[in-house]
Formats: structure tokens, C-alpha cells, sequence
């Protein structure tokens, strides 16, 4: 008996998207992300491999549409965008993507946005979906954590508050007759 994964799974990494969701069947792995080409350019430069593991799962929404549940974790250098140096970052990403099967199906499906909708009327290219993933669970702006990072500055607004009162104080002093 062969395992779900390759009944599945083709040679060329691609699967059929409703053939997974109808059977639940499961394809997991690992893969760089730095070997990823779009992922690649968001990674920090020289800061070497950065293992992700995937699992893609066959299932469906409540409503019993078919749909993948996407998951991801791991960790991807960064360049924090305050202080210039790479960091990790953590990914964990988890996404159901309902499945459609046309333009018309994908338009109505995209209505609802309780989740993310894919075109799946050919087979989906396994490391393509896992990559869009990755990048969607990847910051704008990446920032490493402030008493980590080595130009964040003291938290402006507690400095603010202790030089200063604030402006309802002032008015209230006002008010009051308090200011001369």
C-alpha cells in the first residue's frame, strides 16, 4: 500500500489541491528559505540557511468547502531596520485557504473574508504555495526586539510624561486658576 504522500504528491513537487482536501491527506517537509528566490531577497545577506517545515493538510471550512490548512515554522534571519543587524525571527504561521475551482468561483469565494482564497484548477506547485506563505508571515519592517536592539532609544513617551504634564492637566490648572 503507498503512503499518502505519494499518492498525492507528483515527481515535479506539484499536487492536486482538490485530490488532497477530499482524501485529508498531508504533505509535510523542510525547506531552506534562503533557497527560496522571493524569500531569499528578504533575508538577511550571507546570514546562511534558514530551515522552515511546512505541512500542507487537506480539509474543509465550516461551511464544508474544500480548502488546504497551511502551516509553517521556524525561524529567518532579518535586517532590523533600526540598528542594521540581522536578528531571528520566528515564523509560525498557520492559513486555511479555501480552493476554487474557476475565475467565477474564486471572485464569489473572495466575498468572504473569513479566509484566503487560491485558484486551484491546475496542481499547485508545493515550494510556490509554501513560499507565499512564508512571505506573507514576513514584517514590513523588520524590528528586533527593542531591549535587544542597539539604536532603540528609551521609551520617548515615559520621558515625555515625566518632563511634562499633559494637556488635560494643563487645562484643568487652568481651570482652576492654577497658571499665572
Amino acid at each position: 500500500m503507498a503512503n499518502r504522500r505519494d499518492i498525492t504528491r507528483r515527481r515535479n513537487g506539484s499536487f492536486e489541491a482538490f485530490h488532497v482536501a477530499a482524501r485529508q491527506a498531508e504533505l509535510t517537509g523542510v525547506v531552506d528559505a534562503a533557497a527560496l528566490p522571493r524569500a531569499a531577497d528578504r533575508l538577511a545577506p550571507g546570514a546562511g540557511a534558514a530551515e522552515i517545515s511546512w505541512r500542507v493538510t487537506g480539509t474543509a471550512d465550516r461551511r464544508q468547502r474544500p480548502a488546504l490548512a497551511v502551516s509553517l515554522s521556524g525561524a529567518v534571519p532579518l535586517v532590523c531596520q533600526r540598528c542594521l543587524q540581522t536578528f531571528s525571527w520566528p515564523v509560525s504561521q498557520q492559513t486555511l485557504l479555501l480552493l476554487a475551482r474557476s475565475e467565477s468561483e474564486l471572485a464569489i469565494l473572495d466575498l468572504d473574508e473569513e479566509h484566503e482564497v487560491v485558484l486551484a484548477a491546475a496542481a499547485l506547485d508545493t515550494m510556490e504555495l509554501i513560499e507565499d506563505e512564508l512571505l506573507l508571515s514576513l514584517p514590513f519592517a523588520p524590528l528586533c526586539a527593542r531591549d535587544e536592539c542597539k539604536m532603540a532609544l528609551p521609551d520617548a513617551n515615559a520621558a515625555d510624561a515625566a518632563l511634562s504634564p499633559s494637556a488635560f492637566a494643563a487645562l484643568a490648572a487652568l481651570k482652576r486658576g492654577d497658571v499665572k
